[in-house]
């Protein structure tokens, strides 16, 4: 007697492939807007897509790349400002 249906291997991988795009489209939307949010987000997801084995792994990479350029334009704009934050 089976309780619980058993796991399908493609949903994970499809939860991979889901994470690596997200993590490519919120890098890229956080070099615009809320970069001190969307960076780190970026980089756990495409560093979870990574470790779950997509099938996405450029999309992965780009999403962490993205995320690291992210913190690092704040830290740019934090330095030219001399303040905590930075507006456009």
């Amino acid at each position: 007697m089976q309780l619980t249906a058993p796991a399908d291997h493609r949903t994970g991988i499809r939860d991979a492939d889901g994470m690596a795009v997200a993590s490519f489209v919120l890098g890229l939307l956080g070099l615009l807007v809320l970069n001190v949010f969307l960076g780190p987000v970026a980089i756990v997801l495409a560093a979870l897509a990574l470790r779950r084995r997509t099938a996405r792994r450029g999309r992965a990479w780009l999403g962490l790349g993205l995320g690291v350029a992210d913190l690092l334009v704040l830290v740019a704009f934090m330095q030219a400002d001399n303040t905590v934050s930075w507006s456009f």
